[in-house]
């Protein structure tokens, strides 16, 4: 009997291990379910964008075209809404207030990922696709911050998030904001003011440039505002003691004002344009205004400075026997940066690579470099994707994403569209833009934005890491203040 039972033991005790690993297991898979291998999906992505090159070069190209000044996009928001819609996104247009601002949505539950989309133009920058500075007839704006290319990665990474999203059957949620007017307009302010980032788990951008990088150098604080001043009109010759200068009043403001930069920070910049100054010598003006932007790389520094600015204003009225008000016109944030999505975007970056030129594309930039007089990086820069950790140190630039990446974790990437060298806001940033240097970037930065949101829609560790560091960063104690204030959107300050 006793050899029974060791037998029969000694057969059931194998079975009986096996039953408990096999529970140990399956109770371990229901605690941490294995993270999804993504590289299948990416491949998949890269494949699939670079065959609708063509579709997404010709919309960037209607807006380049349609070149249209902030909170006047009408023709390019709608067409990159259009093209949303008929992907069966859904389309909240008109958002805070805007006419041109939207939100395109798709898919249903966690995580959400938004992806940010501009495409205003500046002013004065008309030019032809051309290496020669030749401006199109009829025109006078032009994409010189390559925001037409900018607005049309974005739904091109989004719709093919949602192709993936419906193949292989992931939960997440994709929203594209539609943002207008980036440049002076502070669209982004308004939206994330109106609470349209809310709920949002990460945020993706990207930046049209002359190298291939992931966004690290953060951005300047940046307050405007138009400054106006109300004289009295006389002859200028006939009856001058009888009038009162508006423009004197923007002179000694300009002089004082110029007077203050030996006296702040060397990092703050200051900058302003007469945007009226009367109409006829022989009239004393009754009526003046001058443009002010005032930048730093901290928002409480460039708060003070335009307090200052103010008082300048104001001083200046009362020397000249006049009256002064201001508009607040725009207000951005410095970028909070976060070095967990920014790593991860560099590994999606570099397996994307760089961008190539053709003979005849290297013919044409070189022809570009050659306008600038200077010293110029080599054609191969634009090949490269420089490492995350190598940061300029030097802050210049100001954007309304500032706004964004204080309320949610927010990462970006600049992708060559323009010749090595090539500055923003110009008119070879414009030629550049219009052709298929301009395009071949672009999808560049569409695949290297899907592939980033892959790995937030599959790994919940990246989201959690990026929330965990942007609280820290932000600290328990922030309270979200625009530094524009409660102004309506500024929807003709272009006019």
């Amino acid at each position: 009997m006793n050899s029974y039972i060791y037998r029969m033991r000694q057969k059931l005790q194998p079975i009986f291990f096996g039953m408990l690993l096999l529970v140990g297991n399956n109770l371990l898979a229901q605690k941490k379910k294995p993270v999804a291998k993504t590289a299948p999906f990416k491949q998949e992505a890269i494949n699939d964008l670079s065959g609708q090159y063509a579709l997404y070069r010709d919309i960037a190209f209607q807006i380049w075209d349609y070149a249209e000044l902030g909170y006047k996009e009408i023709k390019s928001s709608a067409l990159l809404q259009q093209t949303l819609r008929s992907n069966d996104f859904k389309i909240e247009a008109g958002v805070a207030g805007i006419p041109t601002a939207f939100v395109a949505s798709y898919g249903s539950g966690l995580p959400v990922i938004g992806i940010l989309a501009e495409f205003d133009a500046l002013p004065g920058l008309s030019q032809q696709a051309k290496p020669e500075k030749i401006p199109v007839e009829g025109r006078s704006a032009g994409h010189g911050c390559g925001h037409h290319l900018f607005g049309t990665a974005s739904i091109a990474a989004a719709i093919e998030l949602k192709a993936l999203i419906d193949k292989h059957q992931w939960k997440g949620t994709i929203k594209v904001y539609g943002c207008p007017a980036e440049e002076g307009g502070s669209g982004k302010v308004y939206m994330t003011r109106a609470g349209l980032f809310k709920g949002v788990d990460a945020v993706i951008h990207w930046h049209p440039s002359d190298e291939n990088t992931v966004w690290a150098d953060g951005a300047l604080a940046n307050k405007s505002a138009k400054f106006r001043f109300y004289g009295t009109s006389a002859h200028a010759a006939a009856a001058p003691e009888k009038g009162r200068s508006a423009l004197d009043a923007v002179e000694a403001m300009d002089y004082m004002a110029n007077m203050m930069r030996e006296h702040i920070p060397s990092d703050a910049r200051l900058h302003y344009v007469i945007t009226n100054g009367g109409k006829a010598p022989n009239v004393v003006p009754d009526f003046a205004e001058v443009y002010y932007y005032v930048r730093h790389p901290k928002r409480e520094i460039t708060k003070d400075i335009f307090d200052r600015l103010v008082n300048i204003a104001e001083g200046a009225a009362l020397g000249t026997g006049t009256k002064t008000d201001y508009e607040i016109i725009g207000g951005t944030f410095d970028i909070l940066l976060n070095n967990s999505l920014a790593n991860l975007a560099h590994l999606n970056l570099s397996k994307v690579g760089g961008v190539s030129y053709t003979p005849e594309e290297t013919a044409f930039a070189k022809k570009i470099q050659s306008s600038f007089g200077a010293v110029v990086p080599p054609l191969e820069q634009s090949a490269i994707v420089k490492p995350v950790q190598q940061r300029t140190g030097k802050t210049t630039g100001s954007t309304d994403v500032g706004d964004v990446s204080y309320n949610v974790p927010t990462v970006g990437i600049r992708v060559a569209t323009w010749a090595p060298g090539t500055p923003a806001h110009s008119w070879q940033a414009v030629a550049c833009g219009g052709t298929e240097m301009g395009a071949k970037g672009m999808m560049v930065a569409a695949k290297t934005m899907a592939l980033t949101a892959i790995d937030l829609l599959l790994d919940p560790e990246e989201i959690k890491k990026a929330k965990t560091e942007f609280d820290q960063a932000r600290g328990d104690n922030f309270i979200y203040e625009p530094l524009l204030g409660n102004r309506e959107p500024a929807l003709n300050y272009r006019d």
